[in-house]
């Protein structure tokens, strides 16, 4: 018996690069019970859906098929007729050699409703990051998408070469470096030039896209002396001789990084966009967790006695949310504040101050409790509120006690340590070029998971660069036997990503 909830979104996950995910797609991801993705779906996608939904990987290349076809089929409309919601994560475009089709049919047959979504396919996406566009004006005016995955034990090819090789000016072949050898025989037989510029483009808009570059009489040498596997684009046509003069990805500033994102799921997103936006691969592996206070009642009171008080000093933006979230709570607003000077540690916590209508008064150059104490000047005699975490530094309340001001500290929230799988553990930091912390809390937490997992940190980033937002956490990451090799000299996501440009190049060069 079909429920009238079950649906399935037949979702196109791009190329690649996760920015490529359509917002459509997005949204169909954060609405599904189920995701079932594909191989070439980036993983980092699954973090559209809903902590809650159920992940199934179905992934199939080459010699390795978790399940046939006919098996995702059944699955999907199984898991439909239950009245699930599902979201099918196919790479690049369902209907592109995707098999999306087979999936809608085998949909209709059951007589279960769906939508298609498209995606950015690989065979545009891929040659454009490599600096070849498949169209240009005096170059190309066609263009064909041609499977290079033909099972060369087929006595007759479903293509046409006669036809193909020389009346469409660009052709894109997907998935085509096992057959390459034929294609070039196939395309050189029928007309194409030997000197046809020709490219291959592996892992395109990925940090990891590797690109080779020839003509129809070299490039499976080329390939060959490259070492070059699939997944891969070929482009063959003169637009693949533009890419010495269009390429543009490959020489971002930290292209082929693999960078570590130790932060807390929810703010991992902008220190990540800002290391894809530079060519990098954020690898989001949250170290810590937010959670509220087990008991509000320490920071409820602290609010309700806030005519007591000569300043509040705010040393997170997590401080701001869980102090304006019992605020309003209590039925108060900004008004409560009225005469209460505040200061904030940094230019983030003042922003998430300014957010909720509240202008910091001391914001310091140095983010750094000597530096906020400092800029409170004198205190003695005055009471000064601290909403914080559970396990922050004591350095800040006892530098304003030492200065004679009287410092009520009360847990707003707490900082926990998520759980993580050792083998997923152990993958991702073998993965990792750069590892960066922004926090004491993610450098210690990373070290304690690591330790639960059989490895030692130091051992498992050995060949990592190892990047602190400032000299705290850079000294807690020595204290766990980590070399750091990168210090921001602004204590901000900004200051550390402008860290990682300048200094990481010449540690590459050495």
């Amino acid at each position: 018996m079909t429920d009238s909830r079950g649906f399935v979104s037949l979702i196109g996950a791009g190329p690649g690069d996760p920015g490529l995910l359509t917002l459509a797609g997005a949204e169909a991801l954060a609405a599904a019970d189920v995701v079932v993705y594909d191989y070439l779906a980036n993983p980092a996608l699954l973090a559209h859906a809903r902590p809650e939904a159920e992940q199934i990987y179905v992934g199939k290349k080459a010699g390795q098929h978790t399940l046939s076809q006919e098996e995702i089929n059944a699955l999907l409309v199984e898991r439909a007729r239950a009245g699930q919601r599902l979201a099918r994560l196919k790479g690049g475009d369902p209907f592109v050699f995707g098999r999306g089709g087979e999936e809608a049919l085998a949909l209709v047959e059951a007589g279960l409703p769906f939508e298609v979504i498209p995606g950015v396919t690989s065979a545009v996406a891929a040659p454009a990051y490599a600096g070849i566009p498949v169209t240009h004006r005096g170059l190309s005016s066609s263009f064909a998408v041609i499977t290079g995955h033909e099972d060369p034990a087929k006595e007759e090819s479903a293509i046409d070469w006669p036809h193909l090789a020389t009346a469409v000016d660009t052709l894109v072949f997907l998935m085509g470096v096992g057959n390459l050898p034929k294609i070039v025989d196939q395309l050189s037989a029928h007309g194409r030039p030997p000197e046809t510029p020709v490219a291959l483009v592996r892992w395109g808009t990925m940090p990891d896209q590797q690109t080779v570059s020839g003509t129809l009489a070299d490039i499976v040498a080329r390939v060959e002396a490259a070492g070059l596997r699939p997944p891969a684009v070929a482009v063959v046509g003169l637009v693949a001789g533009l890419r010495q003069q269009l390429r543009w990805f490959e020489d971002r500033r930290l292209f082929g990084q693999r960078v570590l994102v130790t932060r807390t799921r929810e703010q991992a997103s902008v220190l990540s966009a800002r290391l894809r936006a530079l060519g990098a691969e954020a690898i989001e592996l949250p170290t810590i967790r937010i959670a509220p206070p087990a008991d509000w009642r320490e920071l409820d009171r602290a609010i309700a006695a806030l005519p007591d008080y000569d300043w509040i000093v705010f040393t997170s933006t997590n401080g701001v949310a869980y102090f304006w979230q019992r605020l309003l709570a209590a039925g108060q607003d900004a008004r409560a504040l009225h005469g209460i000077r505040l200061a904030t540690i940094g230019p983030a916590t003042a922003a998430a101050l300014k957010g909720c209508g509240l202008q910091a008064e001391v914001v310091p150059d140095e983010y750094v409790a000597e530096a906020v104490a400092a800029g409170l000047g004198a205190v003695r005699g005055q009471r000064v509120l601290l909403p914080r975490a559970d396990i922050a530094r004591p350095a800040l309340a006892e530098l304003l006690r030492e200065a004679g001001a009287e410092v009520i500290e009360v847990s707003a929230y707490r900082t926990l340590q998520p759980k993580t799988d050792p083998a997923e553990l152990r993958a991702t930091l073998a993965r990792v070029t750069v590892a960066t912390f922004t926090s004491s809390s993610t450098v210690r937490n990373l070290a304690t998971m690591a330790r639960e997992a059989g490895l030692d940190l130091g051992q498992a980033l050995a060949q990592a660069t190892i990047a602190c937002i400032g000299p705290i956490t850079a000294g807690t990451a020595r204290e766990e036997g980590l070399p750091v090799h990168v210090v921001a000299d602004e204590y901000t996501i900004d200051g550390l990503v402008e860290a990682l440009v300048q200094d990481l190049p010449a540690r590459l060069e050495v």
